[in-house]
């Protein structure tokens, strides 16, 4: 019988020379644990991806491994890592196995920083074999060393000093300290959160334990909470209460900021936005090693910043102040938006404390606007033709629309009189049956061609104008009409509604020279015939309706409007006009009548030149 040796093919007998010659170690194909290749490409993924413990598992040391990881990119906060590997070879032929790769920390805003790594793989004697990726710093930047760390920096340009209209300085660049929360440098987070709350408390009281700690949990993981950002004098005043907190850094920028702390807040902390914004989108960057302390080591890539384009607002300084000061006695919320009709300048917006509790209410609140509509009903029913300035109106003290009854105010009554009277005493029995006889879309398509209902994208701040939905039923139609039902108004609404009566058609409303306010409608002016009669009967509100208070300050055209609100036993007070190329909007919540209105537009008018 033959030996089964012999009659194994030429090639068989090949296959089995090669694989008694194959290696049991290296990066053989018998290797029972991933390979050099398998590891260098899995590590980097990992770090590509986000993944630090991943990657830290590929490691001989992950727990340091894996700090180290998290450290840089909480340090970095890249938006994207991106990773390629170039090479996995041994030195010298017969060295240790090195893997080189090419890496890139996309920073966003087209900043991205790249250069080549490389790491050292040892195969592991221990365990199911194969290879893992040799951990030390370098393994993250070939500069990298033990006790040193990678920081990113924003190199942003200072600000201009701000201007306003003729060329009166408003802001300047100051020195704004954040106070920022690391949670996980923090240790005792809850305990260094009610030292910060104590000691900034004293700045500002809204700042608290609880508050901060709510913070800290809405903040994402790995980044630091900003607590506070404070002016130069205040972070002095608490410095030695914080200074030596754990895991709280204390980064340190030049922002716009006015001398008076109380000066045009609401406006122009959003002008200070939109500055901070554009000197994001030039900033430069680095990246810098920097040793424990955080000190600068070495620069690896710096890029700098464009300079500072010069901002100049609207706003007038002499008219804010006027509103300012007009505002700031009063004890409930009250609020002026000023506007130049001509070119829709927005010339100020101001609010008191009780107001600046509510946000931006004068720019965003949505208000009943109560008898100042009565602007936009007169416009419609002047531009429908049924009725003229100087026709016959009936104004009695009360009138019933299905089931619902409008009064006067104080049950007044006129008998009957030319609209251009009933309007300037305010009849809402009047203007409510207007508003009944009217289609249901003629106040919709009126309060457009005003302006109201209007949606603006202006830079610098953020408006509403109102919303003046089409009633559905008759009642719905009355109460409408004179301001009530489900008709809203912003006091920049309503300032935008004066500017478009006295400027002939609707104003495109700006805030920083130079930038483009995009609106979602461009609707037709009201008809001439019909600003020719609006005008002179917004003026006899002033010779002889509910605003003779205003008679010795010019030649003031307007309206007055007494909101009831929530169960219709409180009310808002509004007065709304123009005198010259100044309109404005005058709001103070909950103040009973318009009265006061009118006479903190009285105060402002006296002041404002």
């Amino acid at each position: 019988m033959s030996d089964p040796q012999s009659r194994r093919s030429p090639l068989t007998r090949l296959l089995v020379v090669l694989l008694l010659l194959a290696p049991v170690a290296g990066c053989g194909v018998f290797e029972q644990g991933p390979s050099a290749d398998d590891v260098a490409e899995s590590y980097l993924q990992s770090v590509a991806a986000g993944d630090d413990a991943g990657a830290a598992q590929q490691t001989t040391n992950p727990d340091a491994a894996r700090r180290a990881l998290e450290s840089t990119r909480r340090s970095l906060s890249p938006e994207s890592v991106r990773t390629t590997v170039k090479d996995v070879s041994a030195e010298g032929g017969d060295g240790p196995v090195r893997a080189t790769f090419d890496i890139a920390w996309d920073f966003g805003n087209n900043q991205v920083w790249s250069y080549e790594g490389s790491v050292r793989l040892q195969e592991q004697e221990q365990g199911p074999g194969g290879w893992k990726v040799q951990w030390e710093p370098s393994a993250i930047h070939p500069e990298l060393q033990e006790g040193q760390s990678l920081r990113f920096d924003a190199l942003k340009a200072d600000p201009q000093p701000l201007r306003g209209r003729n060329g009166v300085e408003l802001m300047r660049p100051q020195t704004l300290v954040s106070v920022a929360l690391d949670p996980a440098a923090a240790g005792d987070v809850s305990a260094v959160a009610g030292e910060l709350g104590s000691a900034l408390g004293q700045v500002d009281p809204r700042i608290t334990r609880d508050s901060i700690l709510s913070g800290v949990n809405e903040t994402p993981d790995g980044q630091a909470y900003v607590v506070a950002q404070l002016r130069a004098e205040d972070y002095d005043r608490v410095r030695g209460q914080i200074s030596e907190l754990p895991g709280v850094s204390f980064p340190a920028q030049s922002k716009l900021l006015a001398d008076d702390r109380e000066y045009g807040t609401q406006v122009l902390s959003g002008i200070a936005q939109h500055v901070d914004e554009q000197l994001e989108r030039n900033a430069g960057w680095s990246v810098s090693i920097v040793d424990a302390q955080g000190a600068a080591v070495q620069s690896l890539q710096e890029q700098r910043p464009k300079p500072a384009a010069p901002v100049t607002t609207t706003l007038s300084d002499q008219v804010q102040r006027a509103a300012e000061q007009a505002v700031d006695p009063v004890p409930q919320a009250a609020m002026v938006v000023a506007m130049q009709p001509s070119s829709g300048d927005v010339l100020a917006v101001a609010q008191n404390q009780p107001a600046d509790a509510q946000g931006t209410p004068a720019l965003t609140g949505q208000y009943p606007p109560g008898s100042t509509f009565k602007i936009v009903t007169a416009s419609a029913a002047l531009s429908s033709g049924r009725v003229t300035a100087d026709a016959p109106v009936d104004c009695p003290r009360s009138k019933v629309f299905d089931g619902r009854t409008v009064p006067n105010d104080k049950d007044f009554e006129l008998g009957t009189v030319p609209l251009t009277q009933a309007f300037a005493r305010s009849c809402n029995t009047t203007f409510a049956q207007l508003g009944v006889d009217l289609p249901p879309n003629a106040l919709p398509d009126a309060a457009q061609q005003l302006g109201l209902g209007v949606d603006f994208v202006m830079p610098g701040a953020t408006t509403i104008t109102g919303k003046v939905p089409p009633p559905e039923t008759t009642t719905a139609k009355a109460a409408n009409a004179f301001g009530q039902g489900t008709v809203l108004a912003s006091p920049f609404g309503m300032a935008l509604a004066t500017s478009t009566v006295a400027n002939g058609r609707m104003p495109s409303p700006t805030l920083i020279e130079g930038t483009e306010t995009q609106a979602d409608a461009q609707p037709e002016p009201p008809p001439q015939r019909t600003l020719d009669q609006l005008r002179p009967m917004m003026r006899e509100v002033v010779r002889s309706g509910t605003a003779t208070q205003l008679q010795g300050s010019g030649d003031v055209a307007g309206k007055t409007g007494t909101a009831q609100y929530g169960d219709g036993e409180r009310s808002h007070g509004w007065f709304v006009g123009y005198r010259g190329d100044l309109a404005f909007a005058v709001l103070i919540t909950d103040a009973g009548e318009s009265g006061p209105a009118v006479d903190l537009a009285k105060d402002f008018l006296d002041s404002a030149p």
